[in-house]
């Protein structure tokens, strides 16, 4: 595979937070294959694991222009997309579903995914919590990492309110993890 930026670089293999991906010597953007970027960040930061963002969910909402890059796997043009509702423009394969980071865009995504991710435990705790309990029972991650996204989301409130609440602080923080 060659690099959709500087075009005539080969990738190479590394690992990022256990993740085999690949990276350009060069102008040092990644390539993650389907699925490998939300390992990698679930895997920067457990507490992260619980909130999701799928690129191709939510189609109506997408900020998508036609890129001028081609993906290093499938070779056809890519196309830009913010991630989420984030300013940070992502190309994405239509095909693989692969997506390409610039340099530095993987660290710009894990601190907007934790400013994000107090937001939603501040401000929408209840709808995220009933929204966690439900894949309990529907997906789209197996049984146990959906309870353990749960979890998650139990102890965030924990950390959050401990102050004001000492003994829900000290229930919810002997749940396991």
């Amino acid at each position: 595979m060659h690099c959709p930026i500087c075009k005539d670089i080969k990738l190479k293999d590394t690992l990022l937070y256990n993740i085999n991906v690949d990276y350009c010597p060069k102008c040092l953007g990644v390539w993650f294959d389907r699925d490998e970027l939300r390992q990698a960040k679930d895997e920067k930061d457990e507490n992260l694991d619980w909130l999701d963002i799928d690129l191709w969910s939510n189609q109506k909402d997408f900020k998508v222009s036609y890129g001028i890059r081609l993906c290093p796997s499938c070779r056809i043009p890519t196309y830009e997309v913010y991630y989420g509702d984030s300013k940070i423009v992502v190309d994405v394969c239509k095909a693989c579903h692969g997506v390409w980071l610039d340099r530095a865009e993987f660290k710009k995504i894990v601190e907007w995914l934790k400013e994000k991710a107090d937001y939603e435990v501040m401000n929408n705790y209840s709808k995220n919590l009933f929204k966690e309990f439900s894949e309990i029972f529907t997906g789209p991650d197996p049984l146990r990492d959906e309870i353990l996204d749960l979890i998650t989301i139990l102890k965030l409130f924990s950390y959050k309110f401990g102050g004001k609440r000492p003994l829900l602080s000290s229930f919810l923080l002997t749940l396991p993890k």
